[in-house]
């Protein structure tokens, strides 16, 4: 079978495992990795688009997640919520008296459907369209969305297939449209703490870098916590990386993905199926549909990077086996090296006692970064320790000053292709997979994320 006619069968059975439907767009398959379409021109800088006096939003899906982000708009100069969908009209209704009761008008509520979001995209003046939805939702509500006129962003993964890539990218392009996908964890404490650190050159050149997703949610998966309980349909129909982006994102920023390097090729492994077989006999009853189920994604994921520039990136995705949490964040360089999980500890060749970890909160004094120095407080109890309330912020800092957003479209796509390229290299025995180079190119020119800072 021909690399072409391999590709389109793989979607094919992804899109049909999923209750996906692909138009002729996501079936553009070219040569095994979809190529730009020929009227799509790169990027070759920082795109930044006009400036924004006030950020008018639109939010699609308001659960968990979504509600969440409302709030922290809510504390954020110059937002506006103009508009809220979801398939729940009580989550709707809840998000406009939670507007209200914050003193803001009334916002539009949309809630006729799945697809009620191209609706609202076409009525209300939106400035920004932001999705917490399910995964398979995030590409179309911002194809939706940029092709309205309005920037879009979305909670993470941006896409499931590289094809959905491919079409951010592309209409983000024609557009002239942000589309952002709003990865937490840049903008966690340590994380951004240890990217100053990198800029400073403590240690080093780069060498190898160690992430990954360890969380255990199988009783999430399981039950009636997620709408529908649409991510366990993920785990019964494929087998790779689920979700690579909250460990994937900050190495990648720290290695200048996309900014002077880019992702070169990729192999991922998996163990067998057992975990959450395991807790539904347990906790539901041994013959329950839920125990009985096949369920194709392995219970440890494993997949290896390399980029161009010669750095190795090793990423774990474990959601179905009983574990504290961790992202497993490790760096290291010529000059030494620092991690998180389960302890956070340093040690810089010359300046750590030799041969000993030290404790890294010792460094926090010197090479805090400047945004955690600024919006500490206002970021204190917002969601996953305060990191969701300072994205939100760094997001409309940007559109109203008319900047590049730290995270841009190529962003997303090269981080989120991780998934179908490993589920790729697991389903042809661990084979290589190429990266595609969403930039086209342009990766050589794109400069390394700055150290920004807040500004009123």
């Amino acid at each position: 079978m021909s690399d072409r006619s391999d590709r389109r069968e793989f979607l094919k059975t992804a899109a049909a495992g999923l209750g996906l439907t692909l138009g002729a767009a996501g079936l553009r398959a070219r040569d095994g990795l979809l190529d730009p379409a020929p009227d799509a021109r790169p990027i070759r800088g920082l795109f930044a688009a006009p400036p924004l006096e006030t950020v008018r939003i639109g939010f699609v899906g308001v659960g968990h997640q979504g509600s969440s982000h409302v709030q922290n708009f809510l504390k954020i100069d110059g937002v506006a919520i103009t508009a809220v969908c979801d398939i729940v009209p009580e989550k709707v209704d809840k998000i406009q008296t939670l507007v209200e009761g914050a003193g803001r008008p009334r916002p539009a509520g949309y809630a006729r459907g799945p697809d009620d979001f191209r609706r609202m995209c076409e009525e209300q003046e939106l400035d920004l369209v932001f999705t917490a939805t399910p995964w398979e939702w995030h590409t179309p509500i911002c194809l939706a969305a940029m092709r309205a006129g309005k920037h879009a962003a979305t909670e993470v993964p941006m896409a499931v297939t590289v094809d959905e890539c491919w079409d951010l990218v592309e209409t983000a392009e024609r557009t002239r449209r942000h589309c952002v996908m709003m990865e937490n964890v840049c903008y966690d404490r340590t994380e951004m703490m240890v990217l100053r650190m990198v800029r400073q050159g403590l240690f080093g050149e780069l060498l190898h870098a160690e992430c990954g997703y360890l969380h255990d949610l199988r009783e999430l998966k399981l039950t009636d916590y997620y709408e529908g309980r649409w991510r366990i349909k993920h785990s019964i129909r494929r087998n790779g990386d689920l979700y690579p982006t909250h460990g994937l994102g900050p190495v990648s920023q720290c290695l200048n993905v996309n900014r002077g390097n880019r992702f070169g090729y990729l192999v991922a492994m998996a163990s067998r199926s057992q975990g959450l077989n395991r807790w539904a006999g347990e906790h539901i009853a041994p013959d329950s549909p839920e125990a009985r189920q096949r369920y194709a994604l392995g219970d440890v994921v494993t997949s290896l990077i390399r980029t161009v520039a010669g750095q190795t990136i090793a990423i774990t995705h474990d959601t179905d086996s009983p574990r504290p949490y961790s992202r497993n964040f490790l760096l290291q360089g010529t000059r030494g090296l620092v991690r998180k999980y389960p302890e956070q500890k340093i040690y810089l060749e010359g300046r750590s006692p030799a041969d000993q970890w030290e404790d890294l909160e010792s460094y926090r004094g010197e090479y805090e970064h400047p945004l955690w120095q600024a919006l500490e407080e206002r970021s204190r109890g917002a969601g996953h320790g305060g990191m969701d309330y300072i994205e939100d912020y760094r997001l409309i800092q940007s559109l109203r000053a008319g900047n590049p957003t730290d995270m841009d479209v190529y962003d997303g796509a090269a981080w989120s292709a991780v998934s179908e390229l490993s589920e790729r290299s697991i389903a042809r025995g661990s084979r290589a997979m190429e990266c595609p180079d969403f930039t086209r190119g342009a990766w050589q020119h794109r400069p390394p994320l700055e150290i920004v800072e807040a500004k009123s």
